[in-house]
């Protein structure tokens, strides 16, 4: 069965990133208190960042009374005006190799193309209009994880791509992610391939016990393994 939808997540996968997401998570954190580094975070990447920021919390707050939903909320729009401020002010913003090549290929041979992320719908949308990908026709959708009443790895965010996309089987869908909860999102939506790419936060090993169909170092394999 031929793929119709392929759903490809952001940061790692086709954005470059240079841990700029990790970084700005543990600024956000420290803001109200709390030291997390880099490493603490990178294991969380690809999450939901509600959800990443209160299972931060639970490792490093003590007093689990103090882990409201208010502390949460406000630290998550930390995080969300520093990302919006970062991504609209870079001197650089950079697809990663071949990204922008890959997307066009696919949609060239009439593959829909769908992005999800664990970013908010305002920041992705800052991202995709800074590098203009409407613009030149690289996508057709786009999800944020505040979108639908559960983040990854749940698949409501597929399931509501699909559904954009009037497709009914998930063996017609192949998800493209750089992180744990990436790939099971794909396997909780059942996609035909989860397919794992290692410029991101993990590495090939820590990728493989996840069982994805495939791991590849470069995006533009996402071609030979659905075609």
């Amino acid at each position: 069965m031929s793929i119709k939808l392929v759903v490809f997540d952001m940061a790692g996968t086709t954005v470059k990133d240079e841990n700029k997401v990790a970084d700005t998570f543990s600024t956000a954190m420290k803001k109200y208190g709390y030291h997390v580094t880099v490493a603490d975070v990178n294991p969380l990447m690809g999450y939901e960042k509600s959800i990443a920021i209160t299972k931060m919390l639970h490792q490093h707050e003590p007093d689990v009374t103090k882990i409201t939903p208010q502390l949460i909320h406000q630290i998550h729009q930390e995080f969300i005006d520093l990302m919006i401020r970062y991504y609209q002010t870079a001197p650089v913003l950079e697809a990663l190799p071949n990204a922008e090549a890959t997307l066009a290929a696919l949609k060239y041979s009439g593959i829909k193309i769908g992005i999800n992320t664990g970013f908010s719908k305002d920041i992705a949308q800052t991202i995709i209009q800074r590098l203009q990908w409407c613009e030149k026709g690289l996508i057709d959708y786009l999800i944020g994880s505040d979108e639908v009443d559960e983040g990854r790895p749940a698949p409501s965010m597929i399931n509501q791509l699909m559904k954009l996309a009037d497709i009914t089987d998930p063996q017609q869908v192949a998800k493209v992610g750089d992180t744990e909860v990436d790939i099971r999102e794909g396997q909780n939506a059942g996609c035909k391939y989860v397919i794992a790419v290692t410029t991101g936060a993990f590495t090939r090993a820590e990728l493989e016990p996840y069982n994805p169909t495939h791991i590849i170092d470069d995006i533009a394999d996402v071609i030979n393994i659905i075609n």
